[in-house]
């Protein structure tokens, strides 16, 4: 039956990671998967998780399914997280949840909840935007398309192209918006941007789609969900999908919160039933190991201050990490300004080189990255910073 199937490409970043694997340098530099490191090149496990883990050990006693929508703590934890304590649209009960494998799982759940409601709905994603989003959407049978968003040659939000082109999207058409850390940019939009978004929402009358995977990577954890809190606040409809990989450092235990802001509380009641319908014909039943981890640490005052404290550890070393690149650039005598990569924000930066400097980073310095040129800044150290700088100044000066 397969031999009908064409072969497919590997996946550039899987390629990319066993490529770097294969290289014998031994001052190789890894800047392409997205996971957090520390100086040493590890990703770690979180001093909150490892003390929320033996709570668990202790506290759980059976290994039955959990409930349909996932760890209700978990969820209830993360809608505060995200929308704040005393969110309007949570006091009037107007917000449908689950818990779901992973940021993708999200993504996923949504999309094919948005084919229920019409099957041909047209999602709008920016031009660019995180690889995955193609697939994950585009494969429940949505139709997809871009508006722009990223300006290589200035290094900036395209914002006047970007607004043109939303006042031009059909109502009922989606528009999916990274809520913060733009991946693979790292560029987001200010308040004031936030602000103009929120007036063509409600002018064109198009759903919000917040894909917010890197909370807390940005400026803080409430600063970061500016722009998500504001459309929820004063739109009727806005869909979310929120990540715990990157701030909780839970990659492999797939968690993720899929969320549907509605217009009130009857027809949440809905969204609920027709949401876990969804996830009962893809995977039946939520993992709980990662989300009860969450709960745990969200739940417990101690244990979320160490975690915040963690958080902004993070997001301070990747900053000054941006800082450290952009001065040795210069100092080594880069033909380029580079000074844009301190505005960007998150664990991603666009160096906005060309594929062809790409390849001769790869070749001839072994700097592995994608041919886009996003880099992950946590891949950055200070015993690597020197070797990447002067490799970079080498080939964009020849």
């Amino acid at each position: 039956m397969f031999e009908v199937l064409p072969l497919l490409p590997p996946d550039p970043i899987l390629g990319l990671s066993a490529a770097f694997k294969q290289d014998n340098n031994p001052a190789k530099i890894d800047l392409g998967v997205g996971v957090y490191k520390d100086e040493q090149g590890n990703t770690p496990i979180l001093s909150a998780v490892v003390k929320a883990q033996k709570v668990l050990l202790e506290r759980e006693t059976s290994k039955t399914y959990i409930t349909p929508q996932g760890v209700q703590g978990f969820i209830d934890g993360m809608l505060q997280l995200i929308l704040g304590a005393q969110s309007p649209v949570l006091l009037a009960d107007r917000v449908a949840a689950v818990q779901a494998p992973g940021g993708c799982g999200s993504l996923r759940i949504l999309a094919e909840l948005l084919t229920r409601v019409n099957a041909d709905t047209t999602v709008w994603v920016s031009d660019p935007t995180w690889a995955n989003h193609i697939p994950l959407i585009g494969n429940a049978g949505l139709t997809i398309e871009t508006y722009p968003y990223f300006d290589k040659a200035t290094a900036s939000v395209r914002f006047d192209a970007m607004m043109d082109c939303l006042r031009k999207v059909k109502k009922g058409d989606v528009v999916l918006l990274h809520g913060c850390c733009h991946n693979p940019t790292g560029a987001d939009l200010t308040k004031a941007q936030w602000q103009e978004v929120l007036n063509v929402a409600k002018e064109r009358e198009f759903l919000p789609f917040v894909d917010i995977a890197y909370q807390g990577f940005g400026d803080s954890l409430e600063d970061d969900v500016y722009g998500v809190r504001l459309l929820c606040e004063n739109l009727p409809e806005v869909i979310i999908a929120a990540s715990c990989s990157k701030n909780f450092g839970l990659y492999r235990e797939r968690v993720g919160l899929a969320a549907i802001v509605c217009a009130d509380s009857n027809t949440r009641k809905i969204a609920q039933g027709q949401i876990q319908s969804v996830a009962r014909g893809i995977y039946s039943m939520p993992p709980s190991y990662g989300g009860a981890l969450v709960d745990i640490i969200l739940s417990n005052d101690a244990l979320k201050q160490e975690w915040v404290n963690e958080v902004d550890e993070m997001r301070d070393r990747m900053r000054t990490l941006r800082g450290l690149l952009v001065s040795k650039l210069a100092e080594y005598g880069a033909q380029k300004d580079f000074s844009f990569v301190n505005d960007q924000k998150g664990m991603f930066s666009f160096l906005c080189i060309t594929p062809e400097q790409v390849q001769k980073m790869r070749s001839e310095h072994s700097v592995y990255f994608v041919d886009s040129s996003r880099v992950n800044v946590a891949g950055i150290s200070l015993a690597n910073v020197d070797t990447l700088a002067k490799a970079m100044v080498k080939v964009i000066n020849a």
